[in-house]
């Protein structure tokens, strides 16, 4: 019983968020699937790789040995050294060459893999000794939430058995069917700017988001529980609200609330959202149902009647009427394929019994609905990630498995599937994509699934994330996982819109709709699929390619371009995985090629005796026919036709956009000389001149104009400058004309600056500015910033600059809310004050190193609050100022002068000097934006 106990708590300290004591701190990812195998025996548990000493050294481990033994425990080291140490130089000069290095990674690498074999090796003959007694989850212990966490990260329990999973776990770049050359469509994902609270209160895993859409908040969306969030990482019982068209973030409070979980669903039921189940801790799983009135804003736990609902976790869920469904999940510590419905009328379980094919057991896969119809797709079995797709009607209580054709998803676990118009998206999970992130499609009736590509501008980690369609946007939130060296990782909140889905998805869709052939055979196609059994009739190829192993595309490039066979308007693409190069070639070179071969042994000559330079001699076209058969070359029909974009200017497509609009309107296009010949982007909003699209006639074109000119510039918002106000708080005059909000992210010289362009000015000229502030060594300077902003300044200096504190004086409410929103963002909260007001009456007096007077046309009205912020010793200030360009120097003599009478007013004893003049910009005609830095030296006596 000792034992057991022992082992329980050993295993639960895995399971912690906290680190292992070794030094490395954590497991290897290729360990897990042995160290699951060796806990599972009731005899035996380890926290690395330890048992089994005779076995382990016929295996290659041969430094293993009894380490400890005494009454209580037997401990055995399963190890084997592979240390290789070899001095590469010295702390001046690196002492070996390149290749030198080259060759040691080669012969570490060696190392590793016979390491990784003997553990393998080890691992099978544990398997094949019948070491393992069960392959389940234990029914007395929850000893695998670490290992699932980490499985999350590409599990390889089955390919370390069967190698059947192999590449795809060590990888994460499924090897599946590609795309046979035709350009893969792609959505822009994107981050959304978090207001009112810190983004890291969404650093979340295993949480719950619901859309409240039948309620007050409709474009709102409520988060529950999760593990994560700011500080320690722990389960959490905290709800958000998070306004999907703002970004901002508020804390709800209640007087009661669920407790503290992750794992569990929460879904919408009218305006009731229900929570169920659960994990509290490692051993505490929960079958409790608690639910939120979204219209008074209280939580109720309640008493449900009927069938027993187990202790669940990791389960899925979705509603339909007033019935909510539960599939599968870890029931009572094992895998479970049971289905249970909760009739929300009477709060009664009842289990479902079902008809047709039944789902194998699984946890973290999903489940929505549509229609009377309940979509199920994917989850883990306890031994391999799942790609099947079920359908389960609730009018006949059946379950279906679907044919699924097309461009199928790849199989995985805590992944995200939702429902929008007609389609079913699935997106993230494990095993994870490492270069791109993608999203599968499947409209429904069709039996065709297709993928498209999503540019996103981060590495998103998208496990255990939650998706929410609110209007036609998909907001992401959440997701992450245990990295191992790398420590715990959580995505950002991101924002999908799907309004162009249905037009990337429909045309494959219909294709494949008309033959099922094609889609059903997909990764068996081959180059020269018979374009006659698809169509019913015969087609006569108008293009043609010329296709040649990778190995000698160059030298065949080299003579289609010599000889004018190469057609440059359409792409050279690859086939079958990059094994093919495939060169778009001219019709001439079609008629006289005509498939030529040589003799076999002719063309081993040929290719081994092949001259590269000969080419490029005056040969006969009939030798060089010779040359391209020799390299095996074969004409094919172009099915692809991947056409060579012509490079456009933005003005001439926005040009040609606008002028077929304006015809359709029957309006002149005299029109089109009103057209902005510049813009300026900041984030993804494109700015237009404040002159733009000004008369009349453009506003009844309305928001198709905008519209059109945000599609011709490739941009996601279009705005139009406006004037920035005389007032102290120089607000923007910025005009959003389409998009949602003026929020928006832009990073220069390393800064991110996050801002709302309606509210807040920004200026782009004064980058220069900016970069040379946060080229000096402040490491030990108290800087005071009498006009932050959102940070134009007191940014660089703390990012850049290294600014021991700043403090930053604003009066501008809405620059203070970006200003610290930007501080939070860049992680320099807390070298910063920010003092709200005036700052003649906020700034503080007598420990500045540096003051910085960054307001424009002049600054005049602080000066001498700078000279009392300075050290009593003096330091540098900072002066911005609007000069004609016939005044800088009587302009620089004049700041000079007033701040040594100033400085002598405040009883300074101060040598006051001009040490620099910056010209930052010309800001109108004949006036610049000047930076005069001002050197205050106390004069000893």
């Amino acid at each position: 019983m000792e034992f057991e106990k022992r082992k329980k708590a050993t295993l639960g300290r895995m399971s912690s968020s906290e680190p292992d004591k070794s030094p490395k701190g954590d497991i290897d990812t290729p360990l897990i699937p042995l160290l699951q195998t060796l806990n599972s025996h009731p005899s035996y548990f380890t926290t690395s790789s330890c048992s089994g000493l005779s076995l382990a050294t016929s295996c290659g481990f041969r430094e293993s040995g009894i380490t400890n033994m005494n009454k209580k425990r037997v401990i055995v080291a399963i190890r084997c050294s592979i240390r290789l140490e070899v001095p590469l130089g010295n702390t001046h000069e690196m002492m070996v060459s390149k290749e030198y290095l080259n060759y040691l990674v080669g012969i570490a690498n060696q190392k590793m893999e016979a390491n990784r074999k003997r553990t393998d090796f080890f691992h099978d003959a544990l398997l094949k000794h019948e070491f393992l007694a069960q392959p389940e989850i234990s029914t007395e212990s929850d000893d695998y939430e670490f290992l699932n966490l980490n499985q999350d990260l590409g599990d390889k329990k089955s390919s370390m058995i069967t190698n059947e999973l192999e590449d795809i776990q060590l990888t994460s770049e499924i090897k599946d069917d590609k795309s046979n050359g035709v350009p893969e469509p792609i959505l822009s994902i994107k981050p959304m700017v978090i207001t009112g609270e810190s983004v890291e209160k969404l650093h979340l895993w295993g949480h719950s988001t619901c859309t409240l859409e039948a309620t007050k908040n409709p474009k709102s969306m409520l988060v529950f529980g999760g593990f994560g969030g700011i500080g320690r990482h722990e389960r959490r019982k905290d709800s958000w609200l998070l306004d999907s068209v703002t970004g901002e973030l508020q804390l709800v409070d209640f007087l009661s609330t669920p407790s503290a979980r992750l794992g569990h669903t929460a879904s919408l039921v009218g305006e009731l959202m229900f929570v169920i189940g659960g994990r509290a801790d490692p051993g505490n799983v929960l079958r409790d149902v608690w639910i939120l009135n979204t219209t008074n804003n209280k939580w109720k736990q309640v008493q449900c009647t009927g069938t027993e609902f187990p202790h669940s976790h990791r389960h899925a869920s979705a509603v339909i009427g007033s019935n909510l469904y539960v599939f599968g999940g870890i029931h009572n510590g094992r895998i479970s394929s049971g289905m249970y419905k909760l009739d929300t009328r009477n709060m009664e379980w009842e289990e479902v019994i079902p008809l047709g094919q039944k789902p194998s057991p699984r946890h973290s896969h999903t489940l929505v609905a549509f229609g009377s119809q309940l979509f199920m797709f994917g989850g883990y079995d306890g031994v391999k990630p799942l790609g099947d797709f079920y359908s389960f009607d609730i009018h006949s209580c059946t379950w279906k498995k679907e044919k699924m054709v097309g461009s199928m998803p790849y199989a995985r676990f805590s992944h995200m599937m939702f429902v929008y118009k007609n389609y079913i998206g699935v997106m993230g999970g494990c095993p994870i994509k490492q270069h791109y992130q993608e999203l599968s499609i499947y409209k429904v009736g069709s039996g065709v699934w297709k993928r498209i590509k999503l540019n996103s501008v981060g590495e998103d980690l998208f496990v255990r994330s939650t998706t929410s369609v609110v209007g036609d946007d998909l907001v992401i939130v959440g997701g992450g996982a245990s990295c191992y060296a790398f420590g715990t990782r959580f995505s950002e909140p991101m924002k999908l819109n799907l309004l162009s889905l249905v037009s990337l998805a429909e045309p494959i869709l219909e294709t494949n709709n008309q033959s099922n052939t094609l889609a059903e055979n997909r990764s068996n196609l081959d180059f020269d699929f018979n374009l006659e059994d698809i169509y019913g009739k015969k087609m006569v190829p108008l293009l043609w390619v010329l296709r040649v192993d990778k190995k000698h595309a160059k030298p065949t490039k080299d003579i289609l371009k010599k000889y004018g066979w190469l057609d440059a308007e359409r792409k050279v693409y690859t086939q079958e995985n990059g094994v093919h190069v495939c060169f778009p070639i001219t019709k001439e070179l079609e008629a006289l090629y005509q498939n030529k071969k040589l003799d076999s042994s002719d063309a081993i000559d040929e290719v081994n005796n092949l001259n590269l330079q000969e080419i490029f001699e005056d040969v006969s076209s009939a030798r060089v026919l010779d040359l391209l058969a020799a390299l095996g070359a074969t004409t094919h029909a172009d099915h692809v036709v991947k056409v060579r974009k012509v490079s456009s200017s933005p003005l001439k497509v926005m040009k040609e956009a606008v002028a077929s609009l304006l015809n359709h309107h029957n309006l002149p296009t005299t029109l089109l000389e009103q057209l902005p010949t510049r813009w300026e982007r900041l984030g993804d909003i494109v700015v237009l001149p404040v002159t733009s699209f000004k008369d009349s006639v453009w506003d009844s074109l309305g928001k198709e104009l905008w519209l059109t000119a945000a599609d011709s510039l490739g941009a996601s918002r279009v705005a139009r400058q406006g004037r920035v106000s005389p007032t102290g708080t120089r607000d923007s005059g910025l005009e959003i004309l389409t998009g949602v909000n003026g929020w928006v992210n832009h990073r220069e010289n390393g800064v991110l600056y996050s801002f709302d362009a309606t509210k807040c000015m920004f200026s782009w000229g004064n980058l220069s500015e900016k970069c040379r502030m946060g080229q000096l060594d402040c490491k030990e300077e108290v800087i005071v910033d009498l006009f932050a902003g959102i940070g134009y300044f007191t940014l660089p200096f703390l990012v850049k600059a290294n600014a021991k504190l700043v403090y930053a004086c604003e009066w501008n409410p809405y620059a203070i809310e970006a200003l610290r929103h930007n501080l939070e963002a860049n992680c320099v909260a807390d070298r910063c004050v920010v003092l709200e007001g005036d700052n003649r009456l906020t700034a503080p007096k007598g420990i500045a190193n540096r003051v910085i007077l960054g307001l424009l046309p002049s600054s005049e009205g602080s000066w001498a609050t700078a000279v009392r912020a300075l050290r009593s010793k003096g330091g540098m200030m900072h002066v911005h100022g609007n000069v004609k360009d016939s005044e800088e120097d009587s302009w620089t003599e004049l700041v000079s002068k007033s701040f040594k009478e100033i400085s002598r007013s405040e009883g300074y004893n101060w040598e006051v000097s001009v040490e620099h003049t910056e010209r930052v910009k010309w800001y109108a005609p004949h006036v610049r934006h000047l930076v005069v830095d001002i050197k205050c030296k106390q004069i000893e006596s």
